[in-house]
């Protein structure tokens, strides 16, 4: 009996490495297999080999729809290993779907081409999306021109996406929908574009709302209706006229083809109510209106609605001047007002508040002629004068030569204080120029002649009167009328004609001098000076001799007068 010879190891490895070899050529591949069998949620797939393979149902479900496979069906498959530890091949459907989705994904790519895909997951940042096999990675800011509160509606349905971004050793896609509409947008608005025309009137609904105006939708391409063109009359904010869903009828007043932008208009469509403005509003018309905006330079009167009217604000008031228009009216107060000026082409009417009212400068003239005495507060002092607060909401002036007689400069000024009520009488008042000229010391009776009762003595102004010196100081002597009469001091610059005589330490305590009665002060005290009795007494001898002794000097003509005196004595 012949003997078989046992195979070496080296014959073992042979065929060994020989099988290996055949099925190697399968590992890493797409193949073709064909449907055995359909077990459960597996199917059974023949692709050639020692044993099929079964791969879950689920990869021959398209994401959102049901099971597309059958028995006897011939499909792609990668074959990840020949043979697992059951004996079996380790097939995906997966796998194949995706190879042959990037190998066509690749060209569309290169080619700038669209892919068709379906939303089926949301992952952070965005949303994945199936490319007949290939995942890839849609950003949120990519969904939609818009951002997109909800995407629910956009899942599970095929749908065009733009390729942005391919990484194949990565697996790594990003896609867009957002420039596919934006592309379909600018191709829908270029054709609507060039349908519309400047002052065609065409319906559209409203679609987004700023403080500036609205964007309203004409059916594919957006319009600007802005603020100040929806209404003529004032609109604080567009919400006042329209709201967001609101179809609205406009009329297109600009398209600049280049930029694709529009501008419309609500109020073109109504009747403009500046026409005939002129006729409705003559100068000099008295009208009521109402206060719709205040400003630092005026206050805004609305006269109808579309039309409103500017009054300035040296227009607003007769006597209250450098005042915010704020404090003169509110908003949404009802004022007569007169018609100053209406400006058609610029759309310009000027009123004035203060008009419709009496000047009350005429009133105080007609209620207090020249001569009539007044009452009033001091309100101001000032280098000038006093400023007297008057009936009827005027200020009268009484000049500091006019407050006190024989009074003058600070002096006079002191006298009285802010907030002191006196009496003054009307000495002039100037309707144009508001102006209303007062005198204080008019109304003392203490002027000129008059006589003034002090300290039991009886006195007139320029009155000449004997006292006694009682004491010497630097700026003057302190004097007394008569042996009990009031006090009085005379400055240094009133105890002579002469400078070098206005010195008081020329004076003696005990020794009597005679001065001038110049005015009193208050509490109907004297004031005296020794130099204005010698002026007057120069004056008046030079009044009686100067007109025979024409060329004569005044030594002359004082000699003349002692010679004459000594004469008569």
């Amino acid at each position: 009996m012949a003997s078989t010879a046992m195979p070496t190891r080296d014959d073992f490895a042979a065929l060994l490495d020989k099988s290996l070899g055949e099925n190697q050529s399968f590992e890493g591949r797409v193949v073709k297999g064909r449907v055995t069998a359909i077990e459960n949620d597996l199917v059974v797939i023949d692709v050639g080999l020692k044993s099929e393979g079964r791969v879950s149902i689920r990869e021959f479900t398209p994401p959102g729809q049901s099971p597309q496979v059958s028995v006897g069906d011939e499909v792609d498959v990668y074959v990840d290993r020949v043979e697992n530890a059951h004996g079996e091949a380790m097939l995906s459907r997966d796998r194949a779907r995706r190879e042959a989705a990037w190998d066509k994904l690749e060209e569309q790519f290169n080619a700038g081409e669209r892919v068709d895909g379906t939303i089926f997951g949301r992952v952070k940042g965005g949303f994945t999306v199936d490319l007949g096999g290939a995942v890839a990675f849609l950003p949120g800011s990519q969904v939609d021109i818009r951002p997109v509160r909800d995407v629910t509606p956009l899942m599970g349905i095929a749908q065009p996406f733009q390729l942005l971004k391919m990484d194949r050793k990565r697996g790594n896609i990003v896609v867009s929908r957002r420039s596919i509409l934006e592309e379909t947008r600018a191709e829908a608005r270029s054709g609507l574009i060039q349908s519309l025309a400047e002052g065609q009137i065409i319906e559209g609904v409203v679609k987004n709302i700023t403080d500036y105006g609205a964007f309203v939708d004409l059916g594919g391409i957006d319009g600007l209706l802005h603020v100040t063109d929806m209404s003529y009359k004032r609109v604080g904010h567009p919400n006042e006229i329209i709201n967001i869903g609101d179809t609205v009828r406009v009329q297109i007043i600009r398209i600049n083809r280049d930029t694709q932008r529009i501008s419309l208009g609500m109020k073109q469509l109504e009747s403009d109510p500046w026409e005939g403005a002129e006729a409705k509003y003559p100068v000099g018309a008295k009208l009521k209106g109402r206060v719709t905006n205040i400003t630092e330079y005026g206050a805004f009167i609305e006269l109808e609605p579309g039309i409103e009217g500017l009054v300035h604000v040296s227009e607003m008031s007769w006597v209250k001047k450098n005042v915010h228009p704020g404090k003169i009216v509110s908003t949404s107060q009802e004022v007569d007002v007169i018609v100053l000026e209406v400006d058609s082409e610029k759309r310009r009417i000027s009123l004035g508040l203060k008009q419709a009212q009496r000047n009350p400068w005429e009133v105080f003239a007609e209620q207090h002629p020249v001569g009539s005495i007044v009452e009033g507060e001091v309100k101001n002092s000032t280098e000038f004068g006093l400023f007297i607060g008057l009936p009827g909401d005027v200020d009268g002036m009484v000049h500091m030569s006019d407050i006190a007689w024989g009074v003058s400069g600070e002096a006079a000024l002191a006298l009285h204080h802010k907030g002191e009520v006196v009496k003054a009488q009307v000495l002039e008042v100037d309707i144009e120029r508001e102006r209303i000229s007062l005198g204080i010391k008019q109304v003392s009776g203490e002027g000129a002649g008059a006589t003034v009762s002090s300290g039991g003595f009886d006195m007139k102004k320029n009155e000449i009167l004997t006292c006694i010196v009682r004491e010497v100081r630097e700026g003057g002597i302190e004097v007394q009328v008569g042996e009990d009469g009031p006090t009085a001091f005379i400055k240094r610059s009133d105890l002579s004609r002469d400078r070098d005589e206005q010195r008081p330490e020329r004076f003696q305590v005990g020794q009597k001098v005679d001065a001038m009665v110049i005015g009193f002060e208050r509490g109907k005290k004297p004031m005296l000076s020794i130099k204005a009795m010698q002026i007057a007494e120069e004056k008046q001898q030079v009044a009686q001799y100067g007109s025979s002794d024409s060329g004569a000097s005044l030594g002359d003509i004082l000699g003349a007068a002692l010679n004459k005196a000594k004469d008569s004595d």
